[in-house]
C-alpha cells in the first residue's frame, strides 16, 4: 500500500561545511502523487531523495513516510525502492534474477517471487528478455529492468534519481512517457529528481523546484509556468527561458531602452530600490515595427517556431523573442520588439514577483 512522505523543518549540514545542502524543507508529497524535484546541480534536489532513502543522515528535523517517523529507522527497514542513472545491474544475472534478487533476500516465496517478476515483466514489455544478461539489451531496456526491480518490491514509495540521464534524447522523451504512464497505472507516491526541467514539467503532478539547498516553490506544471514566485523559477522554468530585463522605475512604469513600459503605481511601491525586474516570455515578446530596439545576435530556425536572439542598445539585456512570421530578421539587423504580457521582480533581495 502507498504512503504519503512528509518533510518537516529538515537540514542537512555535510560535517566541515558551513552552509546545508538542504535547509529547513518543508514538503509534503501526498499519497499516489508524482512529486518532481528539480533545481541546477548542486541545489540539494538528489540529498533529499537521499535522506527519504535513509542514505544520508539528517542534521535537524524529520521524515515521515505515512505516519511513521522514519528519521532514524534503517535504509532498509522504509520500504521504499530507489531506481539509480545507472541502472545498477547485476551483470552476471538475467532480467529475471536481477527483478527477483531483492525478493530473494527478503526470503519472499519463489511462487511470489514467480507472480511478481512475471507481472512486471509483462507491465514494462520485458517478457521476452527475461532469460537476457543487461548486456544484450539497449539502454532503454536496462532502464525498464531497473523499474521493474522497484516494482516486485511492490514498496510505499518510489525513489528515482535522474534515471533518464543516460538515455539519448529521442529515448529520454519516449521513455519518460512511459514512466509517467507506469506510475499513474500503478498509484505509488514517487519523488522524481531530474535536473531537466523539460522533464519536470511534462511528468509531474506537482514540480518543487530548489535552488541552493532551499525550496523556492512547489506547485504544479502550468502554474509554475504562469504564476513563478520569483525570478528564479521564472527563468528556471520555459525553454528558451524567460527574458529578465533590468528597468528603472520612472513616472507611470519602468523605463528600458528609451521605452517606457507601463506599470501601476501600486506595484511599483512594493519595489526595494530604484530598479526592478521585468519577465517577458519569448512567446510574449513580439517582433514590431516600433518599442525598445534590439540588435540581433543569433536566429535559431526550428520549423514551426523561429527564435531570434540579442541584445539592448546599451548591451545591458541579453533578450529572445519568438517570431511567428516566415520571413526572420538576419544577424546584424536591428529590430523593435513589444512585450505583451510582463512580470515584475524586485531587483535585490529575494526577486520575489511583485506583479
Amino acid at each position: 500500500m502507498t504512503e504519503s512522505v512528509r518533510f518537516e523543518d529538515v537540514s542537512l549540514l555535510y560535517p566541515g561545511g558551513t552552509v546545508p545542502a538542504v535547509s529547513h524543507l518543508n514538503l509534503t508529497i501526498e499519497k499516489g502523487e508524482f512529486l518532481v524535484l528539480v533545481g541546477p546541480s548542486g541545489c540539494g534536489k538528489s540529498t533529499s531523495l537521499r535522506m527519504v532513502a535513509g542514505l544520508e543522515p539528517i542534521s535537524d528535523g524529520k521524515i515521515f513516510i505515512g505516519d511513521r517517523d522514519v528519521t532514524n529507522v534503517a535504509a532498509k527497514d522504509r520500504d521504499i525502492a530507489m531506481v539509480f542513472q545507472n541502472y545498477a545491474l547485476y551483470p552476471h544475472m538475467s532480467v529475471g534474477e536481477n527483478m527477483a534478487f531483492a525478493l530473494k533476500i527478503q526470503k519472499v516465496p519463489k511462487e511470489e517471487i514467480a507472480r511478481r517478476v512475471q507481472e512486471a515483466a509483462k507491465l514494462l514489455d520485458l517478457t521476452e528478455y527475461v532469460d537476457r544478461k543487461p548486456k544484450a539489451l539497449s539502454g532503454g531496456q536496462r532502464q525498464r529492468v531497473a523499474m521493474g526491480r522497484a516494482i516486485v518490491r511492490e514498496p510505499h514509495v518510489f525513489l528515482m534519481d535522474e534515471p533518464l540521464s543516460n538515455l539519448d534524447a529521442k529515448l529520454r522523451v519516449q521513455t519518460r512517457t512511459q514512466i509517467a504512464a507506469l506510475q499513474k497505472r500503478l498509484g505509488t507516491t514517487t519523488i522524481y529528481v531530474t535536473h531537466d526541467q523539460v522533464e519536470a514539467m511534462t511528468m509531474g503532478d506537482r514540480v518543487a523546484v530548489l535552488k541552493d539547498g532551499i525550496l523556492q516553490q512547489v506547485d504544479t506544471p502550468r502554474k509554475l509556468y504562469d504564476e513563478p514566485a520569483n525570478a528564479f523559477v521564472a527563468t528556471f522554468i520555459g525553454s528558451p527561458s524567460m527574458n529578465i530585463i533590468h528597468a528603472k522605475v520612472v513616472d507611470g512604469g519602468a523605463e528600458f531602452g528609451g521605452t517606457v513600459l507601463p506599470i501601476e503605481r501600486e506595484v511599483l511601491a512594493k519595489a526595494d530600490s530604484d530598479h526592478v525586474l521585468v519577465g517577458v516570455r519569448p512567446e510574449d515578446l513580439n517582433l514590431a515595427e516600433s518599442g525598445p530596439e534590439m540588435k540581433v545576435t543569433l536566429v535559431e530556425e526550428l520549423g514551426a517556431d523561429t527564435f531570434v536572439y540579442g541584445t539592448t542598445p546599451d548591451g545591458v539585456n541579453e533578450l529572445v523573442a519568438r517570431s511567428r512570421g516566415f520571413t526572420s530578421p538576419r544577424v546584424g539587423d536591428t529590430v523593435h520588439v513589444d512585450p505583451q504580457r510582463t512580470y515584475v521582480f524586485t531587483a535585490t533581495g529575494t526577486q520575489a514577483r511583485i506583479k
